[in-house]
């Protein structure tokens, strides 16, 4: 495995932070912390930089790509994209035309993942209809593919006006703008992506991370029915890092613990608990931890699910500003080059049993 082809980013819901005293910062001062971190993600290695897409209260990601412009403003080699963008309620064309401009300004540094929404308060605030739900997300993805690779466009659908012989600016670089479907875990989501051709990545956010590898089976089988050469496959989960276990399970849970019982009430589902956080940790889909319990679980979902790329999402409730720092830079410094060191080591193979027996017996002989 080319440990050197493989992107790791962060990942940012503009979720609002505190200070040590106890502070909640305002809105405006956590979207201005927010391009503090990605100049600091930058400084310590990390590769990328990507802003999600919510309408609610203490959330501040709902204009991402103005957020990524200033940041482009600040840096020279940090890729900038979304960890989502709900593609349903945007206009493909608008949406073009603001990340084409991204792009430019970022000299070629501009990034897409699309999803349908697991929130979905844009819905209403927009006036489209849940009932469309999949319509909506299949047209405009269809409209945005031809965007990005073949203008000039000519496109008819339900959802917007047609376009007719259509070039629709600045254009953008040969390849246009890499763009990866974000799937939650339903079959169908995984079908289209291959079918468009576009980069798969999965947003895992609870239970074990191999459980998606049929996903990835069901991604590259349907990629060779349709046509198309491989195509890289990436992971999204949450995570802290912090110098030790103990120091990261603590100062994270309280904030983990906020947002999943939020979450249950909206959704339906059990209440979070302490034993079900310390499985996630262990064998789930929770990254956090010290740098060397972070970066060994990084490189096994790696390895399990033949990984192009990993993103962190680091800000979660109200976590403390000076730890979700301390954070990017233990991820960056640390954890990111230690599980390239990691990928780069030979994988062992397991022993059948009957030989660990023969094994044992001799040992035993030489006692």
């Amino acid at each position: 495995m080319n440990t050197k082809d493989i992107e790791f980013g962060l990942d940012s819901f503009g979720e609002v932070s505190n200070e040590s005293s106890g502070r909640l910062l305002s809105d405006a001062e956590t979207v201005r912390l927010m391009i503090d971190e990605a100049v600091l993600a930058e400084a310590v290695g990390i590769d990328s930089y990507n802003i999600g897409e919510h309408y609610r209260p203490q959330h501040v990601d709902s204009a991402g790509h103005v957020i990524l412009a200033a940041i482009a403003g600040r840096t020279e080699r940090i890729r900038l994209g979304t960890s989502v963008t709900v593609l349903s309620t945007q206009d493909p064309v608008r949406l073009y035309t603001e990340f084409a401009t991204l792009d430019a300004v970022s000299n070629g540094r501009a990034q897409l993942i699309v999803g349908r929404a697991s929130s979905t308060e844009s819905f209403p605030l927009f006036g489209f209809d849940l009932a469309d739900y999949e319509t909506l997300f299949e047209e405009k993805l269809d409209l945005l593919t031809r965007l990005l690779r073949d203008q000039p466009v000519t496109w008819s659908g339900t959802v917007r006006p047609p376009l007719t012989d259509q070039h629709v600016h600045p254009a953008v670089a040969p390849g246009g703008i890499p763009t990866w479907v974000g799937v939650g875990g339903t079959p169908q989501s995984v079908i289209r992506a291959a079918r468009y051709g576009l980069p798969l990545m999965l947003a895992i956010i609870g239970g074990r991370p191999t459980r998606f590898a049929p996903y990835v089976d069901l991604y590259k089988r349907a990629l060779d029915q349709f046509g198309h050469s491989p195509l890289p496959v990436g992971m999204h989960s949450l995570g802290f890092v912090a110098r030790t276990d103990e120091e990261a399970r603590s100062a994270y849970w309280p904030q983990w613990n906020a947002v999943m019982d939020m979450a249950s009430r909206e959704r339906g589902f059990s209440p979070p608990s302490a034993r079900q956080y310390e499985a996630e940790i262990a064998e789930g889909a929770l990254f956090v931890g010290s740098p060397e319990t972070v970066a060994a679980k990084i490189a096994a979902s790696i390895r399990a699910l033949g990984l192009s790329r990993f993103d962190l999402k680091y800000d979660i409730g109200r976590l403390q500003r000076e730890l979700r720092a301390a954070s990017i830079e233990l991820y960056g410094r640390e954890v990111i080059p230690r599980v390239r060191e990691l990928l780069e080591e030979p994988t062992v193979q397991p022993v059948p049993s009957d030989q660990r027996v023969e094994a044992a017996k001799r040992a035993g002989s030489r006692d």
